[in-house]
């Protein structure tokens, strides 16, 4: 497959190439808004690093280093969100953003689309040496439970390792 050509403007990065749809109908890789495929930076350079997409900039192809660096200045909590896109991504699950919902993503089940069923879990992503306050936790419980969803905290390491927690709602 030829590579997506994928240009950045502002903070959107997006392509309106063939391989784009195509690889966003088998994949679930980039949004198919209006007459592109929009990426989400975690999607964008998560192709970028398999050798799927460039990503072009003035009609200059951005190296991995210009890419990344180009994104941190567009989401401040991108070195903590990355590592569990990708973590994720390479164990087959579907990651879609989920800004509407006040997280970091959406995951779905393996295999699954987005428009075909709910995601299974709301992640919320943090670096491991970050403290998270009771009502902030509460908060994130909430949102997880109002959304029929069980919540995911993901935790980074220093090292880029993810440790993941499922939180589930209990009644007594």
């Amino acid at each position: 497959m030829k590579k997506i050509e994928a240009h950045i403007s502002g903070k959107t990065i997006s392509s309106n190439s063939t391989e784009a749809y195509t690889l966003a109908k088998k994949s679930n890789l980039g949004e198919h808004i209006r007459e592109k495929v929009i990426y989400s930076p975690e999607e964008a350079l998560y192709l970028l690093e398999e050798g799927k997409l460039e990503i072009i900039q003035k009609n200059k192809p951005l190296s991995r280093t210009e890419a990344t660096k180009k994104i941190q200045k567009l989401d401040k909590k991108f070195p903590t969100k990355y590592p569990v896109f990708k973590d994720l991504r390479k164990k087959g699950y579907t990651i879609k953003t989920a800004l509407k919902f006040g997280a970091d993503f959406r995951v779905y089940n393996k295999g699954k689309k987005p428009k075909q069923e709910h995601a299974k879990w709301i992640v919320f992503t943090d670096h491991e040496s970050n403290k998270t306050s009771w009502q902030e936790f509460s908060a994130k419980n909430r949102v997880a439970n109002s959304t029929k969803k069980k919540l995911l905290l993901a935790i980074v390491d220093n090292e880029e390792k993810v440790t993941y927690y499922e939180i589930s709602w209990l009644k007594p």
